[in-house]
């Protein structure tokens, strides 16, 4: 398939896990694909694996001017954006009374704040019609557990404001949201298998999910087949959140 060939799209927090998979998949597809990311080894061990038209791009996706120099480098090369896939995120664990203002701000600014400044930077790219955001937001939006105070609020956020831009932006502009349940990222790296079974056991499916099964879940809302859903949260969790909700 071909569904990307002539498009071009920033994936932010594309250096690893859920954003390099995304990135892999749409350049795949014919995609030109930016890696936005603050961690420039992998970043651009990422963009060098895939290959192609995939470029790395040092981005703090929390910096307004991170945000407009990315900007300028895709007007200056590509002049246009089609997909925007807000995937970067900050995690900082404990309640809320003991965790550290600094932790809070950072999961906020990292996570949803960075949605905001994309939308912000990336419009004026947007071709008139056709153009696809993907927010990718958690489990942890809809459900509660201890010691994750700062993530639940940022992506709950995240599901929030992705309806928000959804009405704002319509009809030019589809914005849906994926929502990944446990998936076997870098982040799960050192983790004793059998938390990992537990977490597994978690899911009507008994297993981890991927990566790449997010990343095509992604592919999907921003292609063109998925052309009349927009303000929609598409659960990739393997059963994840009906049995815990």
């Amino acid at each position: 398939m071909n569904r990307f060939e002539g498009k071009v799209a920033v994936v932010t927090g594309g250096a690893k896990g859920i954003g390099a998979a995304t990135a892999r998949r749409l350049a795949s597809e014919g995609a030109v694909v930016y890696v936005a990311d603050v961690d420039r080894e992998h970043g651009e061990k990422t963009a060098a694996d895939i290959g192609g038209n995939v470029h790395f791009v040092h981005c703090d996706v929390g910096s307004s001017a991170d945000w407009a120099a990315l900007a300028t480098e895709i007007e200056g090369g590509q002049g246009k954006v089609d997909v925007f896939v807000s995937n970067a995120y900050a995690i900082r664990f404990g309640p809320a009374h003991l965790l550290d203002e600094d932790d809070w701000d950072r999961t906020l600014e990292v996570t949803l704040k960075a949605l905001y400044l994309g939308i912000k930077a990336l419009t004026p790219l947007a071709p008139a019609t056709g153009a696809a955001v993907v927010a990718v937001s958690s489990v942890h939006a809809h459900a509660s557990f201890p010691g994750f105070a700062a993530y639940a609020a940022a992506k709950g956020g995240v599901s929030a404001l992705a309806r928000q831009l959804a009405i704002e932006y319509a009809p030019g502009v589809r914005v849906n949201t994926v929502v990944p349940g446990p998936i076997l990222t870098p982040q799960w790296d050192g983790v004793p298998a059998e938390s990992i079974a537990d977490e597994s056991g978690r899911t009507l499916l008994g297993r981890m999910g991927g990566a790449e099964e997010v990343a095509a879940a992604v592919a999907f809302l921003a292609s063109d087949e998925a052309g009349f859903i927009t303000g929609a949260e598409l659960p990739v969790d393997g059963g994840w959140l009906i049995r815990h909700r």
